[in-house]
Parts: structure tokens; C-alpha cells; sequence
């Protein structure tokens, strides 16, 4: 990503994390990831093509490493990364992210700022009373659902206005050298769904949605893990 464009979308991510105007930080992260995902597109030049998949594991500390892990998983894969659920090690959680340079810089920035604001948002939230920890679970949950849905749309409007003719082959192949990065190193996945315990679920949706200032209807997405 060019100098240029981190600072923009550095300056929009930190405008998000450090209002409490809900609709403030709507604006900024509409922006921020719009911007992110035309500089997606925008990276499909000769240069970027010819690069092989890179990858790069990130460990998520206690407390909530489980969840803060399928933030970062979910992140990266509306950006057109794969990343894979190691499990334990270092200190807390790991996720083993695939994917070409220009996506896991943006993955890495978006959650990187997304993590601060889930984390922000869960220590406002008021559980009523009863489970508390589930309620703070399934709160996350929601919160990393949607933001997950909001950025596969973003993505998915800037490939729609790419003005080069074939964005969606390149994508296409892109992807399936992603796929053959992973399979290298890991043969054998699983996919698995997270279960919902707590009654926070819907109010995380909504604390997700005020990431962006539009939602769709894609459904919640399951993470890869090992075997």
C-alpha cells in the first residue's frame, strides 16, 4: 500500500476508534473501508500480479484470544486473504494468514483497528443480568459477523467498479494461488462454526453495524481450522 494511502486510511481508522459518536464512526469506517478496498483493486497492476502469495502469523493474547482470533480470521478473509485457526502457542491464540501483500497489509489494519473497537464497545456494554460471560461472547460474535459482512461488501462494489476489464479472472486466480499456498502447508482443514450461548448476539450485530454505514444479507461465516 502507498505511503500516501496508509495515511489516509490511518487517519480515517483513528477518527473510528476515538469518537463516541456512533454515527461519526460509521462515516469513518465507510470511508476508510471503501478506500481499502479500491486500493485492493487498484493493486492488480503487472507488478502486484507477478508476486507470489506471502503469509504471516498473528498471535491473539488472553483475555477473549479465541474470539479477537476469529476477528482477525474473518478480516482478512472479506480482503481476500485465507487464514487458518493454529490453535495455542505463543502466549495465546495464532492465526496462519495466506494471502498477496497488498491484502495483508489491509487485513492487518483493519484489524488492528477493529480489534480496538470491539474491545472498546464490549467494555461499554451493559449485560443484563445473569450469564455474563456468554453474553460478552456472543456479543463479539455479532460485532466480528458483521463487520465481516459490511467489508465483503465494500470488496465486492469496488471489484464491480474496477475499470480494467478481467478484475474478476485475475481475482480468480489470485485466489486459487492463495489456495495452493495453503494446501502446501497444511493439507488437511476443517471448517467449524462457533455456537451461541449468550443473548448479546444481536446487540454485537448492531455495535458491528455502526463499523459501516450499510449491511447485507450475507449469511455468518464459518472459520477454517486445522485437523
Amino acid at each position: 500500500m502507498s505511503e500516501r494511502t496508509l495515511e489516509r486510511v490511518r487517519k480515517l481508522l483513528a477518527k473510528a476508534e476515538r469518537t463516541d459518536n456512533e454515527h461519526e464512526r460509521a462515516t469513518f469506517m465507510a470511508a476508510a473501508a471503501s478506500l481499502m478496498a479500491k486500493y485492493g483493486i487498484d493493486s492488480l497492476g503487472p507488478a502486484e500480479v507477478r508476486q507470489r502469495p506471502g503469509d504471516r502469523i498473528v498471535t491473539l493474547p488472553d483475555p477473549w484470544a479465541r474470539e479477537k482470533a476469529r476477528l482477525v480470521s474473518l478480516v482478512a478473509q472479506a480482503v481476500r486473504c485465507r487464514p487458518l485457526l493454529i490453535g495455542r502457542g505463543d502466549g495465546g491464540q495464532r492465526v496462519h494468514v495466506f494471502g498477496f501483500a497488498a491484502d495483508l497489509d489491509r487485513a492487518d489494519l483493519l484489524a488492528t483497528s477493529l480489534l480496538l473497537q470491539m474491545a472498546s464497545g464490549l467494555a461499554r456494554v451493559r449485560p443484563p443480568g445473569g450469564a455474563v460471560r456468554a453474553y460478552r461472547r456472543s456479543w463479539m460474535l455479532g460485532f466480528t459477523d458483521e463487520v465481516y459482512r459490511l467489508l465483503s461488501r465494500a470488496e465486492a462494489r469496488a471489484g464491480d467498479e474496477a475499470p480494467t476489464a478481467g478484475t474478476a479472472l485475475v481475482l480468480a486466480d489470485r485466489q486459487a494461488e492463495v489456495e495452493r499456498a495453503v494446501a502446501a502447508c497444511y493439507p488437511r482443514v476443517r471448517t467449524t462454526v462457533p455456537r451461541t450461548s449468550g443473548t448479546g448476539y444481536r446487540d454485537g450485530v448492531e455495535a458491528g453495524r455502526r463499523a459501516d454505514l450499510a449491511r447485507t444479507g450475507v449469511p455468518a461465516t464459518a472459520t477454517p481450522e486445522l485437523t
